[in-house]
């Protein structure tokens, strides 16, 4: 794999499907997009590798979003790791890179970091929200936090809201080549029963904690695929998956070779957000001047942080909710 293969695939997503078991899947790749991402916050690091993971899941999981959908991914919880949040902002229009960004909000004191980084997540729930735009009523799915990792609560959550089996093989990490500076590499896959090959969940459910999996919804006659796919999804190793030498078309040849697969086009990715001033003031429209005089800081203004990019904002109260008396430009209203 050459160094200008190698561009070429990082930070894409690419769709395929196996012919011959009627699964489909997604391969990622977040290089650049996930050092952006991390560089925003200054985390410690079990909050920077769950914020990698829920970035790599929100990738693969928001490919199939339409022209300017917005998936959501969230997990909220009573432990150190209180909040992570996530955005795939889909393309605006044709031939144009979706957008991720993210941020996660911890308790410092509480927070080991010499300890695994999931189980401080402790107990809450991991959500899915797609907002399908305008006058269009958002989704939401929510499952609770369970399992070992940030995946395995998404295959849960694909099992129990959506009742399609899903499995999930991601590696994430810091590497650094020879005369490059460190940075953090994140590649994985996904695969799925095809929707329409899908059955109604089996009774009861086969999980410990009363959830169902991923093999309580295949049926008799699409069992053994499932099983070997996943079987051969899970014989990729870490360097195959955030590896420079291997690309996602020749992994998926290498694993998947006898199930004939087949790819569709790769959708570039990158970090973005959609923070602006206008949007800001639209947020603090529904103050009143009361309310915004207690917003308002010692100096005299009204200060915003942007949690996910931190972009900084500063305004002139008098500018602010639906009882302003200054235009933004200081003019009066």
């Amino acid at each position: 794999m050459t160094m200008t293969t190698k561009l070429a695939w990082d930070d894409t997503v690419l769709p395929f499907q196996l012919d011959r078991s009627d699964i489909r899947g997604r391969v990622a790749r977040l290089d650049t997009t996930l050092n952006q991402i991390l560089s925003q916050h200054d985390y410690p690091a079990p909050i920077e590798a769950m914020v990698a993971e829920m970035a790599l899941l929100t990738a693969l999981i928001g490919q199939t979003m339409k022209l300017r959908w917005k998936l959501s991914l969230q997990v909220r919880s009573d432990g150190p790791i209180r909040l992570i949040a996530t955005d795939f902002l889909a393309p605006e229009a044709e031939g144009e890179p979706a957008r991720i960004r993210a941020y996660a909000s911890y308790d410092e004191d509480r927070l080991d970091l010499t300890a695994p980084a999931f189980p401080q997540i402790g107990s809450g729930y991991f959500a899915i929200l797609i907002d399908q735009g305008q006058d269009m009523t958002p989704y939401q799915g929510i499952t609770p936090i369970g399992g070992e990792s940030l995946s395995a609560c998404a295959e849960t959550y694909f099992a129990q809201s959506e009742q399609l089996p899903t499995a999930f093989k991601l590696s994430y990490g810091k590497a650094q080549e020879p005369g490059q500076a460190e940075g953090w590499r994140a590649g994985g896959m996904m695969i799925q029963v095809m929707p329409e090959s899908s059955l109604e969940a089996a009774e009861p459910p086969t999980s410990d904690e009363g959830t169902l999996t991923a093999n309580d919804l295949v049926s008799d006659d699409k069992a053994e695929d499932w099983s070997r796919a996943n079987i051969l999804m899970d014989t990729a190793d870490e360097m195959e998956l955030i590896g420079p030498h291997v690309s996602p078309t020749d992994l998926l040849v290498r694993l998947f070779h006898e199930e004939q697969p087949r790819v569709f086009d790769a959708l570039p990715v990158g970090f973005g957000c959609t923070c602006s001033e206008d949007r800001v003031r639209q947020s603090l429209s529904i103050y009143s001047a009361k309310d915004i005089a207690h917003m308002t800081t010692e100096e005299g203004r009204v200060t915003a942080d942007c949690q996910f990019c931190g972009n900084h904002y500063d305004f002139d109260p008098l500018s602010l909710g639906f009882e302003a008396e200054r235009a933004p430009d200081g003019s009066p209203v």
